[in-house]
């Protein structure tokens, strides 16, 4: 292959994106990333919460500059018929972030770490050569990695198994308005507004930011699966009165929530993130898994490359997060949310152990 091809050819400036970039690159592959946007900052689709397992795990995101975080500390959860549960856990805390602007900061970290990030760049189609894989007209590299979200154009061009499974969110940014309490994550339980999901508003580094995600059937079209955001502000209304405020932004789009996908990787190909379905089915939290495999898979790559180490295919099949345990409880919430089972067991022992359990990890 010429010069100027690179070793690996990264898909997608997202986070597992970057993190696989970064960490490629730190470890003397060359590399390059292609991203369909001129500005990473546009267009989101994720609401931006870490939770500070992805922090703690590595020390790259300890760097994020403290102007694109706030700090969250607090769960409160409402049943249907809105009471209340307040639920904490000693030392864990979720990061509200500035996602725009922390996407153009981890790009611009990967240039730095000397990746040749290539915006307004699509991916147009590939084919596997003796070696690795050509992008026609375009480039040849040892290695491509898939990490363009659940709809992967790369996942389609290698036969790799596509996400089935979504939910359909919405969130609106809620300029000139505060919640009460700046610490807390408000989550809502309804079927009406949320079916197999939740609703949800906190405290933002800019502004408010509110939403709500439902199941999301294909076959029934979008227009049948759409959430409706103004419903739940009413409903929510007796709590947080949004209903009224002006909505300066919103974000919408696919989640993935089957989990990890049957075929992820193919000769000299594989798929991260979203891509791969590495979003867990309950929570629909995402980022963590695609920064921790993203990294992890720049270090096997590299040591693919580089070393002749085991294929990055295989470690993948070790280490991805199958997610055994959230897929059945996706199930069991797809057909069993009744707002009536919400509001007789909000206050239980069982409920508050079970809640504790999915947004701490840990039980409190």
């Amino acid at each position: 292959m010429s010069a100027e091809s690179p070793d690996l050819l990264v898909v997608g400036a997202s986070f597992a994106g970057c993190a696989c970039a970064i960490r490629a690159a730190q470890l003397g592959l060359k590399v390059r990333l292609i991203e369909r946007k001129r500005d990473v900052g546009t267009r989101i689709h994720t609401t931006g919460i870490l939770v500070c397992d992805a922090i703690n795990s590595n020390h790259f995101l300890q760097n994020i500059p403290s102007g694109l975080t706030r700090r969250i500390e607090t769960i409160r959860l409402f049943s249907p018929d809105l009471h209340e549960v307040v639920l904490r856990s000693p030392g864990y805390y979720f990061l509200a972030t500035d996602t725009p602007n922390l996407m153009r900061w981890l790009v611009a970290q990967a240039s730095a770490a000397g990746v040749d990030v290539r915006l307004g760049t699509a991916f147009t189609g590939a084919r596997a050569i003796s070696g690795g894989i050509e992008l026609p007209g375009q480039t040849r590299a040892h290695f491509l990695v898939g990490a363009d979200g659940p709809q992967s154009s790369v996942a389609r061009t290698f036969g790799l198994s596509p996400v089935r499974h979504f939910l359909f969110g919405v969130e609106h940014e809620l300029a000139q308005t505060k919640v009460p309490d700046a610490n807390a994550l408000y989550c809502f339980l309804t079927r009406r507004h949320a079916r197999g999901y939740i609703g949800w508003a906190f405290q933002g580094t800019h502004a408010v930011q509110a939403g709500t995600a439902m199941r999301y059937r294909a076959a029934q079209g979008r227009a049948h699966a759409l959430p409706d955001a103004s419903g739940f502000f009413r409903h929510i209304a007796p709590v947080l009165p949004f209903d009224g405020a002006h909505k300066s932004a919103v974000r919408a789009g696919l989640i993935p929530c089957g989990g990890l996908v049957e075929k992820f990787a193919g000769p000299r190909v594989l798929l991260v993130g979203d891509a791969a379905g590495l979003v867990s089915p309950v929570t629909a939290g995402g980022i963590h898994m695609a920064w921790k495999h993203g990294w992890h898979m720049g270090e096997a790559i590299a040591g693919y490359l580089l070393r002749g180490a085991v294929d990055p295919g295989e470690v993948a099949r070790r280490t991805y997060t199958r997610f055994a345990f959230k897929r059945l409880l996706r199930w069991g919430y797809d057909y069993f949310q009744y707002d009536w089972i919400f509001n007789a067991l909000l206050h239980t022992r069982a409920m508050r152990a079970a809640a504790q359990e999915v947004y701490f990890h840990r039980r409190g």
